[in-house]
């Protein structure tokens, strides 16, 4: 009995220690729905999407490139980026900064059905990352009641960019928009 006290403490005290190095367990996602948020989806499209963010989250923190890509449509576009263009800037992310992390927190979630149902997703957030160069902790992009767009496709929500017609300049310094 008291090892299990002592075992329970200490994996307690690393989960402590690991949340606030920024390398939490997959399961402390770090999105949330606001407290007023205007969720217009049943409650399994509302987790399903969740999941989404919380698996990519999961590949950005372990720095998986191909994995993370595996929540971008194939169609993906943000002004004139494309899922290719989108792949590099994560690998020379990637090789500038670890410790990744980001924050969501979604105000309002409306799907439109269709052959292929779309999602846009009203979020607030940052991404925080050390630089490989300067081991300092550095926040590399903020935004505020944003959106974040989806698509179905297959089955499986991934994120779909803002469309060709998107601004042509860069919102967000070096890091890549987060999850558009």
């Amino acid at each position: 009995m008291k090892l299990k006290k002592i075992l329970l403490i200490f994996g307690l005290l690393v989960g402590i220690a690991l949340f606030f190095q920024g390398s939490g367990p997959p399961s402390l996602a770090k999105h949330r729905l606001a407290r007023e948020a205007d969720i217009q989806v049943d409650a399994k499209t509302r987790r399903e999407i969740q999941t989404v963010f919380n698996q990519a989250e999961e590949a950005i923190r372990a720095e998986n490139l191909e994995a993370l890509m595996e929540f971008y449509s194939q169609d993906y576009h943000f002004g004139h980026l494309t899922k290719d263009d989108r792949r590099q800037s994560w690998k020379d992310f990637f090789a500038q900064y670890h410790r990744i992390s980001t924050y969501h927190s979604f105000s309002r979630i409306v799907v439109k059905p269709g052959k292929h149902a779309t999602a846009e997703i009203t979020c607030t957030g940052s991404i925080w990352a050390t630089s490989n160069a300067t081991t300092q902790r550095i926040n590399l992009g903020s935004w505020l009641g944003d959106f974040h767009y989806l698509i179905n496709e297959e089955g499986q929500w991934r994120i779909s960019g803002k469309g060709k017609l998107a601004a042509k300049t860069a919102q967000y310094g070096g890091a890549p928009p987060p999850l558009f």
